[in-house]
């Protein structure tokens, strides 16, 4: 792989993908020349190698110009630590604070050292993801005491919201900083959701292991169970039929239309465009009711499989979605108007909750809001697995980088994903569905990435040579993203976060595992 003048000597993964293993200080350095070239970190994680006769290891996904480079760095058990990115790649912090709470792996020279997913939960001295943890020992009942950032000066007043909200959203806990109303600081503490997923993964066979993958974060079912199968096929070196790589990217357009419909109607009900609410709700239950009778489930749950997809799609199912399609694109558009011509909804979205697209880069804000901050990255654009070589998708970006820009990207990605649903369902190849995956007889890994409605969801997958999950990770763009949100509610007034949240609609799933 090169990058600019030097070539890192990592080999071809799969198409767009490089992997690699190398001393840590080499890592920096790869770090380093891949954010000179614009290019942004994706994942961080780590591992507990001991019983494979090693240490520990730290694992990172950097995206280049040239794809994804996946590399690794074996590290002592008697010193497991490496060199802090967050210093290049600023959204690596959080991702390192997680790293160290869940397998005791540090970041040298971190600037930010406080617990992440550390709740009182266990001792300080025991880490989960660890190979000997054992899930017997007691809790902690300390009280955790979060040290968040203070704001300090005359009329700067604090306002505590959450962890636990009204309604059915999942806690976290936002701590504002104020004069007046306006925004001085935003911090966040989440990690109240950690269900232990990565863990939960150890042992499980193939294609259970494909089952919790997809309810990683559940509005995203689609691009994690296609990442996670990606993953799995690539380090068994399997092939997947072609007819199921298309229905694969036919699960994954459905899923993004869907919950961006959800998303247009969120936003005009936190104006109080009650109407908008009702109608974009209703074009999405519609295409939920639409997407069961066909699949089976409302959110596609376990249709993509290990070895292709579950659920095939008949001659019916083919014109229905395609009338379908054209109707919510009339409605959607007709619906794009009234927003275009609701003055009091301009100006609550102009203007406000901004990432000016210089920060965007600094900060690696990714997916759907980077796209509003001149963020031009789209896997399925710059680096098109099968089938979205063949599909030519249009990527919408703008540069404004406040509410009105996020939802002019989900208005043009609804039409956009509409067009490539009718598309896919004309081109749909003939053939199987499903094929079996190989056998597993050593030790092996793999990696899958799929551009979901948010963003790039990524999964790193290590198969044990007894052909049990033995290590697998999955990451959420949202990793990336709730950094920003602190940063867009700079300068607004307290009653504008709903919005702005909204507006990026961030899992907390996804980033507590």
């Amino acid at each position: 792989m090169k990058i600019g003048d030097h070539d890192w000597h990592l080999d071809t993964f799969g198409r767009y993908i490089w992997r690699g293993r190398m001393e840590s200080g080499q890592l920096l350095a790869l770090a380093r020349e891949i954010k000179e070239e614009g290019g942004q970190l994706v994942a961080l994680w780590g591992s507990d190698d001991r019983h494979l006769d090693g240490g520990f290891g730290i694992h990172v996904a950097l995206l280049a110009s040239v794809g994804l480079a996946w590399v690794s760095c074996a590290l002592p058990a008697s010193a497991a630590v490496y060199p802090d990115i967050a210093h290049i790649f600023p959204q690596a912090d959080r991702m390192q604070r997680a790293t160290f709470d869940l397998l005791g792996i540090r970041a040298m020279n971190a600037v930010d050292g406080r617990k992440w997913l550390r709740h009182g939960a266990w001792p300080a001295n025991v880490f989960p993801l660890r190979k000997d943890f054992d899930a017997s020992q007691g809790a902690t009942h300390d009280t955790d005491a979060y040290p968040f950032i203070r704001v300090e000066g005359e009329g700067v007043h604090e306002i505590p919201v959450g962890p636990i909200h009204a309604g059915t959203i999942e806690p976290g806990h936002f701590r504002f900083s104020i004069i007046g109303e306006r925004a001085l600081r935003l911090e966040q503490r989440l990690g109240y959701t950690h269900k232990g997923t990565e863990k939960r993964f150890d042992g499980m066979d193939i294609a259970t292991g494909a089952r919790l993958a997809g309810r990683v974060s559940g509005d995203s079912h689609s691009a994690y169970a296609w990442a996670y199968c990606m993953a799995v096929e690539t380090a068994t070196t399997s092939e997947v039929p072609v007819r199921a790589v298309w229905l694969r990217a036919l699960f994954l357009e459905i899923e993004r239309i869907a919950n961006h419909l959800g998303d247009l109607g969120y936003l005009g009900n936190d104006v109080a465009l009650s109407f908008g609410f009702m109608q974009f709700w209703r074009l999405k239950e519609d295409w939920l009711r639409l997407t069961a009778k066909y699949f089976g489930h409302r959110y596609l749950f376990d249709c993509i499989v290990p070895g292709g997809v579950a659920e095939d799609i008949s001659d019916s199912g083919k014109t229905e979605f395609a009338v379908a399609a054209d109707r919510i694109e009339a409605e959607v558009r007709e619906l794009k108007a009234i927003y275009d011509d609701q003055s009091t909804l301009q100006d609550r979205f102009s203007n406000t909750g901004i990432c000016k697209p210089d920060l965007a880069a600094r900060l690696g804000l990714t997916g759907l809001p980077g796209r509003a901050s001149a963020q031009a990255w789209d896997a399925r654009v710059q680096f098109p697995q099968s089938p979205y070589d063949q599909l030519n998708v249009n990527m919408a970006t703008n540069r404004r980088g406040d509410v009105l820009a996020r939802a002019e990207v989900r208005f043009a990605e609804v039409a956009e994903s509409l067009r490539l649903i009718r598309d896919i369902l004309k081109r749909l190849p003939a053939g199987e569905i499903h094929a079996p995956v190989n056998p597993v007889h050593n030790v092996c890994e793999g990696i899958g990435w799929v551009e979901g409605w948010r963003g790039e969801i990524l999964v790193a997958v290590r198969i044990g040579a007894d052909g049990k999950l033995d290590r697998v990770h999955p990451h959420d763009p949202s990793w990336q993203n709730w950094p920003l949100l602190e940063v867009g509610m700079l300068g607004n007034i307290v009653p504008d976060f709903p919005l702005i949240n909204k507006s990026f609609n961030l899992s907390y799933s996804g980033a507590d595992l």
